[in-house]
């Protein structure tokens, strides 16, 4: 049962990750452990988790509008893949064992941070790619990318904002801030997804979500404005080492 007390700690812990979250780096790298702290077994604090992150998007897109602007056609391309991608997540944390996943995330979560600190090297060939390759030459990286780190946002999602924002920073927007805004709304669409059908069939302890969403949304406002005044070298490696850090504690946790 969450008290008053547990409902504040939330609430706090909920602004904090929203605005890590949005201005680049991982929600869940603080909302998670919240939950566990204050009582939460490990599926209910994930499923809580992914339904109190919804909030993030509405916050998110409210403050980026000078960075998304333009952006309306790719967004309509691609935010419905990855809102089934995550209903697929969905399906399967409601259907496999919660740590069918726990061997792999840590490597994934690794991957993502090191290709954001390689992001402008890596940019730079993929562009020489498109560029040698007038016909016949569109990538899948994006589509297949993106699919795969949907699917894992649906499931569990800690690092995958990390993994995307890498993603787009090789495939489609060189800017940090303007990608980072385009990352924050497709992880809200699997999170909207995953979360009805949470809400539906999942353990939400909607004690909890409610402080820990009203928290997100309000540091979610608050996060893109950061990331504008960050130089974009310092909050790349900035994101990328707090990756780093969640691939270490992920690796941790699963060896167990």
């Amino acid at each position: 049962m969450i008290g008053l007390g547990d409902g504040a700690f939330l609430a706090a812990a909920g602004v904090l990750a929203g605005l890590v979250g949005t201005a680049g780096g991982i929600t869940s790298l603080i909302s998670y452990p919240a939950l566990l702290l204050v009582g939460l077994p490990a599926l209910s604090a994930n499923v809580t988790n992914l339904v109190a992150g919804v909030a993030c998007w509405p916050g998110a897109a409210l403050v980026s509008q000078p960075e998304l602007a333009g952006h309306g056609p790719w967004l309509r391309r691609w935010v419905p893949l990855s809102a089934l991608g995550g209903a697929a997540g969905a399906v399967l944390l409601l259907s496999t064992p919660t740590g069918v996943f726990a061997h792999v995330v840590p490597f994934l979560v690794l991957v993502g941070s090191l290709t954001l600190l390689a992001q402008p090297r890596l940019a730079a060939l993929h562009q020489r790619y498109r560029r040698d390759r007038p016909t016949g030459g569109r990538s899948v990286i994006l589509p297949l990318g993106l699919i795969a780190m949907s699917v894992y946002g649906g499931y569990f999602g800690a690092g995958s904002g990390v993994v995307i924002l890498a993603l787009l920073m090789v495939t489609v927007e060189l800017r940090l801030v303007a990608a980072n805004a385009l990352k924050n709304m497709l992880i809200g669409a699997p999170a909207l997804v995953s979360a009805a059908s949470f809400a539906a069939f999942g353990p939400v302890d909607w004690m909890a979500a409610a402080p820990l969403g009203l928290g997100m949304f309000v540091g979610s406002t608050l996060g893109p404005r950061i990331a504008r005044r960050l130089p974009a070298p310092q909050l790349r490696q900035l994101v990328a080492l707090i990756g780093i850090g969640l691939a270490i504690q992920l690796w941790i946790t699963a060896t167990d």
